[in-house]
């Protein structure tokens, strides 16, 4: 949710540079193949010069550059292209430093090599490092373990239902994951005004655990505890913030008032904003509505809406 931060720039960083680096050394192997061969004085130790394998091998790194580079774009929704395109570098990587400890390698060429040829796939794994510490990647491609276990860290009581979704067949969860990121989508609107509407959906749909739910992932986004506990109790301050939750609960109503809120929210702060609003107000009914349908949530009253 929300911008970029400095962390996810330095992460995107990283790979791009990677994704620029393999590219410019696929040109050079395409286009010269025995001009690359010249210029990596340390290539001659691996025997003759062969134009048509080295074309090969600048193909492989082309493969990377491109894969690296859509991955670059928006590393926190594309990190498994960022895998699948470091996968080349590494393994080439490993390879360099298997044949040094096997000796076919002798210790000084390596250590020449070592920048070029370690480096970038380093880089990424670095870059993506950052973005898994932070759980800024999207759940999509997360192991179902792992995906598990942060539900369960961070949206307690939703275990239940999530453990349906694993269960059903046709892939349901991989596909579940995929919706996810749209429900919290954040780039322009801020934080306050973002999750009010979120909990004024969430009220409407829900009488308990999704709107504890929700209230925590708005807590994790630095909303003010004393705010999301006012929107719980259906009573938020004066202002934009009462707007934001109002128009949220109108979405969810169908109510024709969500107009009227929609053109001033658009009128004060920008089509975005008002389109962030109602996408996250829209979306996030979705997981009081599965609930209710898979009959989970009928003793939910008995939920303190307080965090």
């Amino acid at each position: 949710m929300g911008k970029p931060d400095t962390l996810d720039r330095v992460a995107q960083a990283l790979i791009g540079l990677v994704a620029l680096i393999a590219f410019a050394n696929a040109l050079f192997m395409l286009a010269s193949p025995f001009g690359w061969y010249e210029a990596l004085g340390t290539v001659k130790a691996t025997g003759p010069a062969n134009g048509h394998f080295i074309r090969d091998i600048g193909l492989a790194y082309l493969a990377s550059a491109i894969i690296l580079g859509f991955a670059a774009i928006n590393p926190s929704m594309r990190w498994l292209a960022a895998v699948a395109g470091n996968l080349w570098l590494t393994a080439h990587g490993i390879l360099h430093i298997w044949e040094v400890v096997t000796g076919i390698c002798s210790p000084d060429i390596f250590w020449q090599d070592a920048p070029g040829v370690l480096g970038p796939p380093l880089l990424v794994w670095i870059g993506l490092g950052i973005l898994v510490a932070r759980q800024r990647i999207a759940p999509a491609g997360v192991p179902d373990f792992a995906y598990l276990k942060v539900v369960d860290q961070r949206s307690h009581g939703e275990g239940a239902y999530i453990r349906e979704i694993v269960e059903a067949p046709g892939g349901a969860l991989e596909k579940f994951k995929h919706f996810q990121p749209a429900t919290y989508h954040r780039h322009v609107a801020s934080a306050d005004m973002f999750h009010m509407a979120r909990l004024g959906a969430t009220l409407i749909e829900d009488c308990g655990p999704c709107a504890i739910t929700c209230a925590e992932i708005a807590l994790q986004d630095h909303v003010d505890r004393d705010l999301i506990n006012a929107a719980l109790r259906a009573d938020p301050p004066e202002g934009d913030l009462k707007m934001a939750f109002i128009f949220g609960a109108a979405i969810a109503r169908q109510s024709g008032e969500a107009f009227e809120l929609g053109d001033r929210i658009e009128a004060e702060h920008g089509r975005a904003v008002r389109f962030e609003l109602a996408m996250t107000a829209a979306t996030v009914r979705s997981y009081p509505a599965m609930k209710r349908g898979l009959g989970l949530t009928r003793a939910c009253a008995l939920t303190r809406l307080e965090i």
